[in-house]
Parts: structure tokens; sequence; C-alpha cells
């Protein structure tokens, strides 16, 4: 009984001391990424083409969950509002909901596993095909040729992306608002846009830049941790994916409480 509590005791030690470890390694190659930002200049072509990848790669699920959230939020509320004989509003709650959150949210969490996936295995492949080690043989550091482009394109691609995502899932909602709730386009669009405020446009711009940060980061460090083969490199992108998009949800709520308690304040 005494060894059985001695060894989950060991295994729960041990368990601290490799997550410990892991987030001094994740930090470290995080101020090393951003030191090295200088270097954009030097592979701007490769920021270019990340920039591009990663755009139109992502533009088809964006616009598909988009649709699809503007269009279901805009159906679920309507009726509740409809029996409330508020179906005016539609349009209000729709905006508030699409630009402060769910645009924002469900654009980070679709890139998370479009272009997180995609880092995570393109540099876990060349991780244990030691292309990443031949890379510092020949004196090139590989956090500023392979990382910092990445982190780059995503802080120039994901703001537009997630402006496309809230467009998208606001017109969305209009054909739905028109064609299921039978609301007038005009009512609509006016109670959507008449209420807007520089809050809701300062909580929709800081999320992206923040996401793109946080998702390249936790993606190209699970890639260039990867070791055993093709199956590491399949569940070293499993994790990063599951890791960002967890840290996308958690991030989403804290920024837009982080804006409000600001602007209540001032």
């Amino acid at each position: 009984m005494l060894q059985s509590a001695l060894r989950y005791t060991e295994k729960i030690n041990d368990r601290f001391k490799s997550f410990f470890e892991m987030m001094q390694d994740f930090f470290g190659f995080s101020l090393h990424a951003f030191r090295m930002l200088g270097s954009t200049k030097r592979y701007w072509k490769d920021t270019m083409n990340q920039a591009f990848i990663s755009g139109t790669e992502s533009l088809p699920i964006v616009f598909v969950s988009s649709v699809s959230i503007g269009s279901l939020l805009v159906m679920e509320v309507g009726n509740i509002l409809t029996d409330f004989g508020a179906k005016g509003l539609t349009g209000r709650t729709t905006a508030f909901s699409v630009i402060r959150e769910l645009g924002p949210m469900v654009t980070g969490l679709m890139l998370s596993a479009r272009v997180g996936a995609r880092n995570g295995s393109e540099l876990g492949a060349m991780k244990i095909s030691e292309q990443i080690d031949a890379l510092r043989a020949f004196g090139t550091d590989p956090i500023a040729k392979l990382v910092v482009p990445r982190l780059v394109a995503s802080l120039i691609m994901f703001l537009p992306l997630t402006a496309f995502s809230i467009a998208i899932g606001l017109i969305g909602g209009s054909y739905i608002a028109e064609n299921y709730l039978h609301l007038d386009p005009g009512i609509y669009w006016n109670s959507s846009i008449r209420y807007l405020n520089y809050r809701d446009f300062i909580t929709f711009s800081i999320k992206p830049p923040v996401f793109a940060v946080m998702i390249t980061l936790v993606s190209c460090y699970n890639g260039f941790s990867a070791k055993g083969g093709t199956v590491g490199v399949g569940e070293s992108t499993i994790k990063g994916i599951v890791v960002s998009s967890g840290l996308v949800m958690v991030l989403n709520f804290y920024l837009s409480k982080i804006v409000h308690d600001f602007i209540d304040k001032n």
C-alpha cells in the first residue's frame, strides 16, 4: 500500500517536472522567435509565401463556418425574439455576438486547425528527417528561417480573415432573416449597424493578433519537438491543435473581459 502510494506520488512529481520543463522550453522558444523578428526582411519572400498559403487555404473553411454560425444564430435568436415581439432586434443581437465574440473565436478555432496543423506537420516532418539539424549545421537559425516567417504571416493575415468571417456571418444571417424570419433587410441591417460602437471594434481588432501569435508559436514549438517517426509527427500536430484551440477559447473570454473592464473604468 505504502509502495503504491510512493509510486503514484513519483508519477505525479515526474509529470509536474515534465510539464514545467516543457513550459520553460516553450518560453525560451517564444523569446527566441521574438528576438529574431528583425530577420523578417531577410526572409521576406518566405513570409509572403506563408501569408498567401495561409490566406488562400483558410478562406473556404472560414467561409463555411462563418455562414453556418451567422445563419444558426439568426434562426435561434430570431425565433426567441419573435415570441417576445422583438423580431426587429435580431440584427442588433446578431451583430453584437458575431463581431465581439463568435467571429473572432470561430475564426481562431478554424485557423488553429488549418494553419496550426500545417505548421506542426511540416516542421515535424523536417525535424524527424533532420532538415532542421542540417540548417543549424550550415549556420542558419531554423527559428529565424522557419518560425518567424510563419509568425509574421499570421499577424498579417489573421485580422483580414476575421473581418471576412464577420462580414460573411452577418450576410448569411441577413439571408436567413429575410427568407426564414421574413424580416425586412433594411430593418436587419439598420439594427445591426446603428448600435455598434468603438468598444465592439476594439474587442474585435485585438483578438486576431493575439490568436496569431499563440497559434503559430504553439504549433511551431510542437513541430520542433516532434520525435518518434511519422507517428510522433501526428501526435505532436494533434497536441498543437488541441492546446491552441483550448487557448483560443480561454483567451477569447479574458480579452473580452479585459477590454470591457478597461473601457468601463475609463
